[in-house]
């Protein structure tokens, strides 16, 4: 038998977290790509970012056929959120020169690095990478690395760095709600088991 969802976050109805996502408006837009084997799981945080921001898009694929398109914000400088040679820190970015059209992949590294190597417009960007991050709120997972953040995490961080007169912190209020969800869910002794 299936959980009945809701239709806004994708969570069984009895763990909607729709009351916690916040709407924000920014002056960065927010171009997210999501690989489509991110789109049901479980801990979608693109689609989280997607709805607590006012000036975010969030488009699933592998192969992005408008991405020309996508990429085209009149006013816009469009920067790719992933590391890499040559990526410069996000910090650099400079506010005289515009507002940015950040650009974040989301999937698992390597589905990330996939989506790049299909869309050679997307590999193309200028590569902006963050700097400082805070520690992933992200219990649930073994990160590859001290700084893997989860894609919303990664979005609020960049945003702070780009906006800092503004606060972006509502932003992980409904991740913080999924995160302590799954732990109640597994149990405390699973919890401590495996993670």
């Amino acid at each position: 038998m299936t959980r009945a969802r809701c239709e806004r976050c994708h969570r069984p109805q009895d763990h909607c977290l729709c009351a916690l996502i916040p709407k924000l408006d920014s002056r960065t837009r927010v171009l997210i790509l999501q690989h489509p084997s991110e789109v049901n799981h479980a801990l979608n945080t693109a689609r989280l970012a997607a709805l607590g921001l006012s000036n975010a898009q969030l488009v699933v694929g592998e192969v992005f056929e408008d991405l020309a398109q996508l990429l085209t914000v009149p006013g816009y400088r469009a920067s790719l959120l992933f590391p890499g040679e040559g990526a410069t820190a996000l910090t650099e970015q400079r506010a005289d020169s515009g507002p940015t059209l950040l650009v974040v992949p989301d999937g698992t590294w390597r589905k990330a690095r996939k989506l790049l190597h299909l869309n050679p417009l997307l590999a193309a960007l200028p590569r902006v990478t963050l700097e400082n991050a805070p520690v992933s709120r992200y219990r649930l997972r073994k990160a590859p690395g001290p700084e893997a953040l989860s894609t919303l995490e990664a979005i609020a961080h960049a945003l702070h760095t780009l906006e800092p007169d503004r606060t972006f912190e509502a932003l992980l209020r409904p991740f913080d709600a999924l995160i302590e969800g799954q732990i109640a869910a597994m149990g405390d002794e699973t919890f401590r088991r495996n993670h």
